[in-house]
């Protein structure tokens, strides 16, 4: 009799929960966080985990890493929804904001974005006019600061380039410091976190002007609690030495709050890189 009534007990407690499920109580799940593969998968993941792991311990929302090999299958990724939350540049932000749907919560505190234009440090070239006719290293077509900025102002110039994709910024320095290309595009961010014997063989010939900066921001489909708390653990990184250190790595002061219309600056731009991946026109 005992034992009949242990599993009866037994039953409903399985009853219960499975209907706690079918209610809406949902089991905790781990959340993907993508991240715009500007450098090496190992350098995004040994500057960026440490922050996930922060913001797990004051969330309790699982954060786990992703970036892509390349800028454009990130771009694929993206348009698919594949990351809960990501941190992608400004001209992708407002691509994704309108499908699959991404909603900014935050960016780097106080922080613009300038593309820049690099050459060796020994090179003769002083004059962005010298580069007419070359081939340039840019990160890959819709690199906002990297490609887009500095190709445009060239085109506007009537500097004809060619241009020559390599994937990354970091690739971009170190194929310009090794004298593969005369000129590469970058932006000061990834070029101050660069290895600094590579950094020390290129010379910054033109900066663009500044924009609104990477986004951090949302999938539709991640609860608007979990995103305002994901939101105040970044926020308070800067609120503790472990959090500086762990900004540090990023080149950053801290995090703040922002919401959709930050990015109106890029939006004036009329960017249409990616329309053929989004909506196939």
């Amino acid at each position: 009799m005992i034992k009949k009534l242990k599993a009866i007990s037994v039953f409903f407690t399985l009853v219960t929960f499975a209907s706690g499920l079918s209610a809406g109580s949902e089991p905790a799940k781990t959340l993907t966080f993508g991240v715009v593969p500007q450098q090496s998968a190992g350098k995004l993941a040994r500057n960026w985990g440490p922050i996930l792991k922060y913001v797990e311990g004051k969330t309790g929302i699982a954060l786990r890493f992703a970036t892509a090999p390349s800028i454009p299958e990130f771009e694929k990724r993206m348009a698919q929804g594949e990351y809960d939350i990501s941190y992608m540049n400004p001209y992708h932000y407002t691509v994704f904001h309108e499908a699959p749907g991404y909603e900014a919560f935050a960016k780097a505190k106080g922080k613009q974005i300038k593309g820049i234009v690099v050459v060796q440090k020994d090179s003769p070239i002083a004059d962005l006019s010298e580069l007419q006719g070359s081939v340039m290293a840019f990160p890959a077509p819709a690199a906002f600061a990297a490609s887009v900025l500095p190709r445009a102002h060239l085109s506007n110039e009537n500097i004809d380039v060619e241009p020559k994709y390599v994937s990354s910024h970091d690739s971009v320095y170190l194929s310009v410091a090794r004298g593969l290309y005369p000129a590469g595009g970058g932006v000061m961010r990834t070029l101050n976190s660069i290895d600094e014997g590579i950094r020390d063989q290129l010379r910054i010939l033109w900066t663009t002007e500044p924009y609104t900066s990477h986004a951090l921001a949302a999938h539709p489909r991640v609860q608007s609690e979990s995103v305002q708390k994901i939101q105040q653990a970044l926020i308070s990184l800067e609120t503790t030495e472990e959090g500086q250190n762990y900004l540090k790595a990023l080149s950053w002061k801290g995090v703040e709050a922002a919401d959709d219309a930050r990015w109106d600056d890029v939006r004036e731009l009329g960017l249409d890189l990616l329309d053929l991946l989004i909506n196939g026109t």
